[in-house]
């Protein structure tokens, strides 16, 4: 018996030697391992790819994303702040400001300064509060002048009150016709009503929605060009048609081949960010060509020609040259407004570490902070370029035509040595 458990004994190390020495255990395991490493490697890899894409989507959706509620509060936001500077300088300037005068300024029109407040206060969009009634209201004060004041206000304060019935008014009516102006094509409506616009520039991202808008932006423009003309110079429905063509035809042009070399020339991801620069050259180009095109047939009539006091020199007759001047003046305020509406606002989030850091953690601010700040922006830049060129601008008397040269002024009985004109806004 002990013969046979040797036997067996023998028989199962034999076994296991031969396996040790054919390598059966040790090639069979670790290639069993080899497999699972594998197979465990290739999982974690494609999870991370899979959640590395999840990701990119979920940021590009953050990105694509338009928080209406919140871009509506900043825009909200951005006209308060845009009101409280006007009301801010009415207040502060209200016992320092010019005696009042029917054909005068509150403000000194000689210093920047003085312009500058002038068109802050008319640009104020509290003053699309008031209605037709109102308006008529204050411009029946100003009619009656100081007669029609209470008796118990102090002098400075019989003043304020002319001026801010003039500015009501003004900011209402046309100079020339005294027909009341649309409110989103008033001065006051140009933040509340074509910032929006001008956001949604800034804020695209292709080639379609930057036309669209584009289109949108130069309609408005050429309104507002329409009915804050010099209504002296009468213009004809097929001039008009000819210009807003012509005008949105070059926005059109301008934005379509910028957005077109861009995403030729980029990267998909660089392009986009690029995409919001592509605004400010075209509405430079743009809305010069816009307030030109649609301004200059009154090159060919003229405008007239008044004294300090704000009376025609020459009854019936127009000057080309004061009317050249004056468009002239205005096609480069223009150009000059769209630098801190569609520059300024990009640059302060593509360099300010604060709105970066913001943009990045959070894409979804990105379309409310634009807001916020092309709409402050827009609403200091819009007095402050309208204000290099003053509206009512004077020409020597030698550089206007040989029948206006030698006009006699009534009160002096001597020859005008410079006239006024209404340049438009």
């Amino acid at each position: 018996m002990i013969a046979t458990v040797t036997s067996v004994a023998s028989r199962v190390a034999h076994s296991s030697s031969s396996a040790m020495r054919t390598g059966f255990v040790v090639r069979t395991f670790p290639r069993r391992n080899a497999s699972v490493s594998s197979a465990t490697t290739s999982t974690s890899a494609t999870a991370t790819a899979a959640a590395g894409t999840q990701k990119q989507t979920v940021n590009a959706a953050e990105d694509a994303a338009v928080p209406i509620g919140a871009s509506l509060m900043a825009a909200l936001a951005g006209v308060s702040v845009v009101s409280a500077a006007a009301a801010l300088v009415e207040n502060m300037t209200a016992d320092s400001c010019l005696p009042y005068s029917p054909n005068g300024q509150r403000y000194s029109q000689d210093e920047f300064m003085g312009r500058f407040s002038r068109m802050l206060l008319a640009c104020d969009p509290r003053l699309l509060l008031y209605t037709e009634d109102q308006v008529r209201q204050a411009q029946s004060v100003l009619e009656k002048g100081f007669d029609g004041l209470d008796g118990t206000l102090s002098d400075q304060q019989k003043h304020r009150t002319l001026w801010e019935a003039r500015r009501i008014s003004d900011a209402a009516l046309h100079p020339d016709t005294k027909e009341v102006i649309p409110r989103p094509f008033r001065m006051s409506g140009y933040v509340p009503y074509n910032g929006p616009i001008c956001v949604a520039m800034v804020a695209s991202t292709s080639t379609p929605s930057l036309l669209f808008w584009s289109w949108v932006n130069q309609s408005q423009n050429a309104l507002v060009n329409y009915y804050n003309r010099n209504a002296s110079s009468p213009m004809s429905n097929q001039t008009l048609l000819t210009s807003y063509s012509a005008a949105v035809g070059s926005a059109l042009t301008v934005a379509f081949g910028l957005a077109t070399f861009i995403q030729r020339r980029y990267p998909a991801a660089q392009a986009k960010a690029m995409m919001k620069y592509v605004a400010f050259p075209s509405a430079v180009v743009a809305s010069s060509l816009n307030c030109y095109i649609v301004r200059s047939p009154e090159i060919d009539t003229g405008i007239p020609l008044t004294d300090a006091s704000g009376n025609n020199v020459l009854e019936g007759s127009t000057s080309q040259e004061a009317a050249r001047r004056g468009v002239n003046s205005t096609t480069v305020s223009r150009a000059l407004l769209q630098a801190p509406v569609y520059f300024l606002p990009p640059v302060l989030m593509g360099m300010l570490p604060p709105f970066q850091r913001l943009v990045q953690n959070n894409p979804r601010t990105r379309v409310p902070l634009t807001t916020f700040l092309l709409l402050v922006s827009f609403g200091v830049g819009l007095p402050v370029t309208t204000a290099i060129f003053p509206q009512i601008a004077e020409i020597d008397a030698n550089d206007v035509e040989p029948q206006f040269q030698h006009l006699v002024e009534p009160t002096t009985q001597q020859p005008y040595k410079v006239f006024y004109y209404n340049k438009g806004l």
